[in-house]
């Protein structure tokens, strides 16, 4: 593996008490591993004592920097941050919580001088609840089908990739960024390697599965048109039973001489086309949002202070 310059950016969030092991783990890493290197700490609003952590660490090391945001906006939006502020040809982002292992870092980047430009680093074993691996198996679902490419269903938050593809995305300022859907705006050149994730040991973690499914369904209607496509043809489908349902009716008339008898089926059948037509606005609903929250140019994130 050849020494580079590395960027490492760690978003923030309630992390206080991890802080001071991950740097204490992390620095000998990069040292060993680059030419020269810096952290990039980006604090998303925490309500506990995060920044107070960051700032004494930046005062003991000089190649740490402290990113402070005005409110909380979302890890993506804080990696966004991090991403735009680093200075090396190299960027490795990681969890603040130590379920990405620094010691795993070199093997990311042999895989990188492989000729790639992104690789993940995928855990051998999914160690969550049901739910949230429920939730986490639909957004890669998303992002495969935004992506389209096998490798994302490997997408993790623990990645090395070279900084140079911030061009393809340096002007986007929408307020739900995912920073995997716009690596792939620059490159294909993906691949993953097999790491082992530590269970979090400090704090909770701050992905629930309805922030997991709420993700999955923005990354949907924010980067494809895959839903759009789905209730079209949901809406094709249900029009041709709705016609088979009527050759059936005439047919039952006309041989019979009488109409077809029994609301229920009749009632049913009017609740499941008022349900895929509740169902089809709902999604063209999230798009106008979407739209809406474009138009208004608010910004993805607002730095309070940086140190």
């Amino acid at each position: 593996m050849s020494l580079k310059t590395i960027s490492a950016v760690i978003p923030v969030y309630n992390s206080e008490g991890s802080l001071e092991l991950l740097t204490q783990r992390l620095c000998p890493v990069l040292e060993k591993h680059s030419e020269s290197f810096e952290i990039i700490f980006v604090n998303d609003g925490s309500r506990d004592a995060s920044w107070q952590v960051i700032s004494r660490l930046v005062g003991t090391n000089s190649r740490i920097k402290g990113i402070n945001f005005m409110r909380n906006y979302g890890q993506h939006n804080a990696l966004l941050a991090g991403i735009r502020t680093a200075k090396y040809d190299t960027i490795v982002t990681l969890d603040d919580d130590l379920q990405h292992s620094p010691e795993e870092i070199p093997r990311l980047l042999d895989k990188l001088d492989q000729g790639y430009d992104v690789v993940y680093g995928s855990p051998e074993e999914e160690k969550q609840s049901f739910s949230r691996n429920l939730a986490s198996q639909m957004t890669k679902l998303a992002m495969q089908a935004i992506m389209k490419v096998e490798i994302a269903r490997k997408v993790s938050a623990f990645r090395v990739f070279r900084t140079v593809l911030r061009k393809a995305f340096e002007n986007y300022n929408a307020s739900h960024p995912s920073i995997d859907v716009l690596l792939t705006w620059a490159t294909t050149r993906f691949s993953h390697v097999d790491v082992k994730f530590q269970s979090r040991q400090i704090g909770q973690s701050n992905y629930t599965f309805f922030k997991l499914l709420s993700h999955a369904m923005t990354m949907a209607t924010g980067y494809s048109t895959l839903p759009l496509r789905f209730a079209s043809i949901l809406g094709f489908m249900f029009t041709v039973f709705g016609i088979l349902i009527l050759v059936y009716v005439l047919t039952q008339y006309l041989v019979h001489g009488s109409p077809v008898t029994g609301f229920p089926f009749l009632a049913s059948t009017i609740s499941i086309f008022a349900g895929v037509q509740l169902f089809a606005l709902g999604i063209m609903g999230e798009y106008l949002a979407r739209m809406f929250t474009r138009l208004m140019d608010r910004p993805g994130y607002v730095i309070h202070e940086t140190i």
